[in-house]
């Protein structure tokens, strides 16, 4: 049991990528204790490609251990990302790098956010997704950008 604390501790240490802003929340189911079930909106941009922001929406499962942080998120979600800006890169671009990841459960179960880059298209294509260290879920969303010229402003 002490070993299986200490890996827990050592998940929740690694650094998880990109940095979500909330946009805005719903709520989708009343609790008497604790938040509402909701679904939220995040926006992160991708910390090797300047000028691309993706916006995730997932839910967030209130009631007491929701409030606590003890609840296990579903592992729905969706995404889309849009270029804001010229497109530049920090970097070699590696095929299914992580660009954000989130916790949605106190330990074991992260929704990740990875790149792909289809050089035929000259399209960036972002890829959201659930996964356990035993049992990950096949549901998933993706999104594609098309790299195109910025118009320069006057």
């Amino acid at each position: 049991m002490r070993k299986l604390l200490l890996v827990a501790a050592a998940l929740m240490a690694v650094p998880m990528g990109a940095l979500a802003e909330e946009i805005g929340q719903v709520s989708t189911v009343f609790k008497w204790l604790g938040p509402n079930d909701k679904i939220v909106v995040e926006a992160f941009d991708d910390p090797k490609v300047a000028g691309v922001t993706c916006y995730l929406s997932r839910a967030k499962t209130g009631g007491v251990k929701g409030g606590l942080g003890l609840a296990e998120d579903r592992a729905e979600a969706s995404i889309a990302c849009r270029q804001v800006g010229p497109i530049s890169f920090a970097g070699d671009l590696k095929d299914g790098e992580e660009v954000f990841r989130e916790r949605t459960s106190l330990v074991f179960k992260t929704m990740q956010v990875v790149r792909f880059f289809d050089q035929k298209r000259n399209t960036l294509v972002y890829l959201v997704y659930s996964d356990r260290i035993i049992e990950g879920s096949p549901q998933n969303a993706v999104t594609a950008i098309p790299i195109l010229p910025w118009p320069q402003g006057n």
